[in-house]
């Protein structure tokens, strides 16, 4: 870790001082919340809650922030969306912070990182290659550049090593058929993606119907859901994305629902299937 850090931590200055100087500055920016973050973490002035911490038990905490970013972009809700980030801000220095105490890096070393990520990763923007080059372009040079960085570091096993095991699993399921489509193990076109997609169905539906037990429907389920990835991968679609959509509108047709039954003074629990689903089809109709 360098030793000249411009950004103090709140336990290299006097409480009183670092309080006046910083915790009630609102223009303060970053450096006030990296502070207030080692404050928080103060062994006898810190908070107790945030004492008990690691990097795994505010790891669920990080994920779901990112979420609430997604979620904020999607309503297109501009105030939610500057509190989620700082939110998501705020893991990034807590990450920090629990690693700054380790001695193995602090938030300016992180945010050095990234920046020189960055530069290397567009030459044609800082550096000296043409910018004459379309989105599609530049990502393949991001891959490569990728690529070479990824040759400069001790040789991996596999083809896939290095796809995070926290992500979520639909797009983990892509970055691991992104990785084995580099090395020519794919699909040459979305016709053989849904051929399997029928396959794995049929196989889904024989389990079922010759009572396998649950742990073979729950394997060939994931097989299904495994090849349904492939295919947004081919498509060009995320699949969390589209599976948020889907839930979004899922969400709008069933409150339609019971706006509908509440007109009657009834809930669904009062409905039955078939005069729900006539309201879920009059909901779709008129677009909601």
């Amino acid at each position: 870790m360098p030793e000249d850090r411009t950004i103090p931590a709140a336990t290299d200055l006097p409480a009183d001082a670092a309080h006046d100087a910083l915790f009630h500055d609102p223009e303060g920016g970053v450096p006030r919340l990296v502070a207030i973050m080692a404050e928080l973490r103060h062994p006898g002035r810190g908070c107790p809650w945030d004492l008990e911490q690691d990097f795994a038990t505010i790891a669920p905490y990080t994920i779901e922030e990112a979420y609430e970013v997604a979620e904020a972009i999607a309503e297109d809700d501009m105030g939610s969306l500057r509190d989620e980030l700082g939110d998501l801000l705020f893991q990034a220095v807590y990450h920090a912070r629990l690693a700054e105490e380790r001695g193995a890096f602090d938030f300016a070393d992180v945010v050095r990182a990234i920046s020189d990520k960055m530069i290397r990763r567009h030459p044609h923007v800082f550096g000296d290659e043409s910018r004459e080059k379309s989105a599609n372009q530049q990502t393949r040079d991001w891959e490569r550049i990728k690529a070479a960085e990824r040759a400069g570091k001790p040789e991996t096993a596999s083809a896939l090593d290095g796809v995070a095991a926290g992500l979520p699993a639909l797009t983990r399921a892509v970055k691991l058929q992104n990785r084995a489509a580099r090395v020519g193990f794919d699909w040459p076109d979305t016709g053989g993606v849904i051929d399997k997609i029928v396959e794995e169905s049929r196989e889904l539906r024989q389990a079922r119907d010759a009572g396998e037990d649950h742990a073979r429907l729950v394997e060939e389920y994931g097989d299904l859901l495994f090849v349904m990835a492939n295919l947004a991968r081919h498509l060009g679609i995320d699949p969390e994305a589209s599976l948020r959509a889907a839930n979004a509108k899922f969400t709008r047709r069933f409150h339609a629902i019971e706006a509908a039954l509440a007109e009657t003074g009834r809930n669904p629990a009062q409905s039955d299937l078939a005069e729900m689903d006539a309201l879920w089809n009059a909901a779709k109709a008129r677009g909601v």
